[in-house]
């Protein structure tokens, strides 16, 4: 059952509070315990003791978990191509369905346009977050188009709390820009700051769909033949070497595979500083799925891979070789994402997570005994809260910290429905599967925004978060 957990029953100021979360089991990566938690002003300011709060939950019979921080989503993106569909969730659908699955923080991807600065981004991102978000969010500076006045803004990023660059080895633009993405990840690490990468080797994947297509096996039934294990291999062995002589703290994201998974703990082992995320598709589901006569719904970069990789993930998850789980959310309808005119080549990759992540994993890790309360609460919030310096404002439920909380419901069972979910994506690969708990009230700094299946949050309410230095090792 884990440690009993660690209590600070003093108040920051008088007994009276905003709200009182009464008989709740809280669990932190520290331990869990019958615990009442008050807050105030937005943040924990008591756990335990005598307390009176002008309202109050019943969290009797409840897991009282911290809100979760999701590190990789998509959720806002420029229309650069007007002819061409893009994500159909922005801030305040995306932030209904992270709220809905118990997700009070995420991490958006924020593309950095080839004629903007980086500090163009951060205006750009913080109007629509301003404008749309319930969640909070923090931004990754997704750059595809890198230089060295680009390299040389980041210092400045980083001190504003921007501390974390994203690129792409599965674009056209790496191999060409090689150099100018080294430096920029230097300048990341030299900043304190940590390089999220997306490990495909794009001349493997070229190759394999050149095969296919003279083979006429150009349909989305080929998808994984087109982009193998080897395309990640090959690139996650690119990125370590990155990582070796910049000395730059590297996230992988969403490692899909055995020998990927094998290739990073064996870095880390030698003591570089990678760490590791991955995602819901590579747990539930295998390459098998494309073969189905909707297969296209499954589509994904990296693509699905065997059961064996699939066991490699859970057992990272269980021993602590993983440190978080992220949607990587890109949300497509159901047409959109099976349009006849896809191929291997031009497919629109990306499922809808936010609404299901968290209690998929509840189910299947800690209701069947694969992880604990405690390793879910870190693979869900704290890791990523330390890894992208959000730690302790985020990620826990501590004295001082923000009051994102999630209380979950495991009494009685519930079914995945298309039509009870928030993403406009309107349906979930997962649709049919069900659950053994869920949140049932959600509350991000103090307010209640998710309640009995209902939306409460006011577009707009959420924040662009400032970050301190990324707390990866290095």
């Amino acid at each position: 059952q884990g440690s009993q957990l660690p209590m600070n029953n003093q108040s920051m100021s008088d007994p009276d509070l905003d709200l009182l979360i009464r008989g709740g089991t809280v669990v932190t990566t520290e331990g869990q315990g019958v615990v009442d938690v008050g807050i105030r002003g937005g943040q924990i300011a008591q756990l335990g003791g005598t307390m009176r709060g002008h309202r109050e939950l019943d969290a009797g019979g409840a897991l009282v978990l911290p809100g979760g921080v999701d590190p990789h989503v998509h959720l806002h993106i420029e229309d650069v191509e007007p002819n061409e569909p893009v994500w159909v969730d922005d801030y305040t659908t995306g932030s209904q369905a992270a709220l809905a699955g118990g997700i009070t923080t995420l991490g958006n991807m924020a593309f950095v346009l080839p004629w903007e600065s980086l500090a163009d981004r951060v205006v750009a991102e913080n109007a629509a977050i301003s404008r749309e978000a319930i969640c909070d969010v923090f931004i990754h500076m997704a750059v595809t188009c890198p230089s060295p006045a680009i390299a040389a803004e980041v210092p400045a990023i980083v001190a504003a709390g921007h501390s974390s660059v994203k690129f792409f080895m599965s674009l056209p633009s790496f191999d060409a820009f090689a150099r100018d993405f080294t430096q920029l990840m230097k300048a990341a690490g030299d900043a304190r700051g940590i390089a999220l990468i997306h490990c495909e080797d794009l001349p493997t994947i070229e190759c394999c769909t050149s095969m296919l297509s003279r083979q006429a096996k150009t349909s989305l039934h080929h998808y994984a033949e087109s982009r193998p294990t080897s395309s990640e291999v090959i690139a996650i062995q690119r990125a370590i070497e990155m990582c070796r002589a910049t000395g730059t703290p590297t996230y992988i994201v969403h490692l899909s595979s055995a020998r990927a998974l094998e290739l990073c703990l064996a870095a880390r082992a030698e003591g570089l500083p990678i760490s590791i995320e991955t995602r819901p598709l590579y747990l539930y589901l295998t390459a098998e799925r494309y073969r189905d006569p909707d297969g296209a719904i499954y589509v994904a970069q990296p693509p699905l891979r065997d059961g064996s990789d699939v066991e490699a993930i859970w057992r990272g998850l269980i021993d602590g070789s993983i440190d978080t789980l992220a949607s990587d959310h890109a949300p497509w309808t159901h047409k959109l994402k099976t349009d006849p005119k896809l191929t291997v080549d031009v497919a629109r990759p990306g499922v809808a997570e936010l609404d299901t992540m968290l209690p998929l994993l509840f189910t299947e890790g800690v209701a069947k005994n694969r992880i604990s309360l405690q390793r879910f609460v870190a693979l869900t919030a704290t890791n990523a809260a330390r890894l992208f310096g959000l730690y302790p404002r985020k990620g826990t439920i501590a004295v001082g910290s923000d009051a994102d909380i999630a209380i979950w419901e495991t009494r009685g069972g519930r079914v995945i429905r298309n039509s009870e979910l928030f993403s406009r994506a309107g349906h979930s690969v997962y649709e049919g599967r069900e659950l053994a708990g869920w949140p049932r009230t959600t509350i991000r700094r103090g307010e209640i925004v998710f309640d009995d299946g209902r939306a409460l949050g006011q577009a707009g309410s959420g924040q662009l978060i400032r970050r301190g230095p990324s707390g990866a090792a290095r």
